[in-house]
């Protein structure tokens, strides 16, 4: 990392101690790939090839789920890839005007099922059009096929890449999801829920399923060297209710964080929405972290409350969301705000990340995400 980087702030954190300066890791993801695609870069950003390169430009922390992903084709991964043992699987791409599309067809003996991917050129941002289950009343049984044999295999070669261009402080697998989660991606958060009220038989048959590949997947991660784990579960409690996460994830999340503390590695969620009810819960699991805690008004609760909240050991990230890009216009306004939300968090530094509380829009100005370094390096010192 470049000097003043504050590379060493990450490590502090992880090992729940008080960096010189609050560690700032931005997700930059969409926002780049979007201006690479459509050569809006901004002309200082000419030579950068991806978001690290801007991290890097920037002189911010590293701290990401998706340096390692292909932004086309997946929302997370580049560390594992699926296998499914026994099926006959295949993968299609063609392009519609400048959008990708992908299709994946699973047959097996109980009938074909088909998921499709759109990558939406006009917004660089990968949608899901088609689940691979519609109708689980006559795809469940293929469906179960599918789960019984799928498994994941890490890819340490991608690893040791990603490792030596973030940093060792820096690298995060963001690979995992809860079973409640792989719901939500095979039927859609909605059918889901109804799935899980019609056959809640069947339905501990498939989350176990995918609850013990995820475990094996973990395994490998962690014996593999991987130090920081992240499911990506967008755990907002309008999806993740209490109840359902007691009933239906706990059991993965608590198992996952056994294993990465016996080889010496962190658990961390991808936080999307409103958290203040499972704050808790979550905490009390195991997990050492949320990552992307949303705040008023996209979340219900401040960063500073949610940091009281879950005791001493557990660590957020966020404090920049979508909102203020839309509401802070100028450098004085994003200098004021920043101070006073350093000026709140910095009791707290040992455990706090500033960051994109889910991803840097696509329309942010140039200017601002500049303002908002400059403001940090002004008011981040602990």
């Amino acid at each position: 990392m470049p000097p003043g980087s504050g590379g060493s702030s990450i490590a502090a954190v992880l090992a729940r101690r008080t960096p010189p300066r609050l560690a700032y890791a931005p997700n930059y993801w969409q926002w780049f790939a979007h201006h690479r695609n459509h050569g809006t870069l901004p002309p200082e950003l000419a030579p950068c090839r991806s978001q690290l390169d801007v991290i890097r430009h920037l002189g911010l922390d590293v701290f990401s789920r998706n340096i390692y992903c292909d932004e086309q084709r997946g929302w997370w991964g580049g560390l594992a890839e699926p296998l499914f043992r026994g099926l006959d699987c295949a993968t299609h791409e063609y392009a519609e005007g400048r959008d990708l599309v992908i299709e994946k067809t699973f047959r097996t003996r109980a009938g074909t099922l088909t998921e499709r991917l759109r990558y939406v050129w006009a917004e660089s941002t990968l949608v899901q059009e088609k689940f691979l289950v519609d109708d689980y009343e006559i795809q469940l049984d293929a469906l179960t096929e599918c789960l019984r044999a799928r498994r994941w295999r890490f890819l340490p070669e991608a690893w040791s890449a990603g490792r030596t261009q973030a940093g060792a402080e820096g690298c995060v697998a963001g690979e995992l999801c809860s079973p409640l989660k792989m719901l939500h991606i095979l039927l859609g958060a909605q059918n889901a829920t109804y799935f899980l009220m019609d056959h809640p038989e069947r339905a501990a048959e498939l989350l176990a399923l995918h609850e013990a590949a995820m475990l094996d997947l973990v395994a490998q991660l962690v014996a593999g060297g991987v130090r920081v784990l992240m499911c990506m579960d967008n755990l907002d409690a309008a999806f993740h209710p209490p109840h359902y996460i007691e009933k239906y994830s706990a059991s993965f999340y608590e198992k996952a964080a056994q294993l990465c503390h016996a080889h010496g590695a962190l658990l961390f969620i991808h936080a999307c929405g409103r958290q203040r009810d499972n704050l808790k819960l979550i905490a009390g699991l195991g997990v050492d972290g949320l990552e992307g805690v949303a705040f008023p008004p996209l979340g219900d609760v401040e960063l500073d409350e949610a940091l009281r909240l879950t005791g001493e050991r557990f660590i957020i990230t966020g404090g920049i969301s979508a909102t203020e890009f839309e509401r802070l216009r100028t450098r004085a306004a994003v200098f004021s705000y920043i101070e006073e939300l350093c000026r709140r968090l910095r009791p707290y530094a040992h455990r706090f990340m500033l960051s994109a509380s889910c991803n840097t829009p696509y329309t942010a100005p140039w200017e601002r995400i500049v303002d908002f370094r400059d403001a940090w390096r002004a008011y981040g010192q602990v």
